[in-house]
């Protein structure tokens, strides 16, 4: 059984911003996880097509900042419509939100750390320009460490 937060620990990738102008995310460091998934809450009160690609780094600074080489389960609901679910996308290195999306979203992107290849051990998101000031993204980044511990810090995480 998971259990939060010795199971599986949240750090933050970005706080609440504007979608306006592009965003990239902190970028942190897998060494020690077993498994985790960028959860992306898009708030779009304009739709547009914003595009969502998870990058891979060899660290957090982001040094060698790249796309990622292999395709990762991703996941999308919309959280504004009466079917509310999650539902399992085609795997891919990104994801585009439909240009007609408004309301709450959730996007999430299931990254294997064995799967970021060659000396890459970081992953950070970059958001395009949505050109629109009234919609707002967050991600948190759940890792699932490769030990569990009463004690998870997130500073393990964002340092190399």
């Amino acid at each position: 059984m998971l259990n939060i937060p010795e199971g599986c620990f949240p750090v933050s990738l970005t706080k609440p911003v504007t979608t306006n102008g592009g965003v990239t995310t902190d970028y942190v460091s897998l060494k020690n996880a077993v498994q985790a998934w960028i959860v992306v809450h898009l708030t779009q009160a304009v739709g547009h097509a914003t595009a969502f690609s998870p990058y891979r780094a060899t660290a957090v600074a982001p040094t060698g900042a790249a796309v990622l080489g292999n395709v990762v389960p991703i996941w999308y609901g919309n959280v504004s419509t009466s079917s509310n679910a999650l539902a399992k996308q085609t795997s891919a290195v990104n994801y585009t939100i439909g240009v007609g999306v408004t309301g709450e979203a959730y996007i999430i992107f299931q990254i294997d750390p064995a799967n970021l290849g060659g000396s890459y051990d970081c992953v950070g998101l970059v958001v395009a320009d949505s050109s629109q000031a009234t919609n707002f993204v967050e991600a948190t980044l759940w890792v699932q460490p490769k030990y569990a511990s009463q004690t998870a810090d997130q500073l393990d995480f964002l340092t190399d």
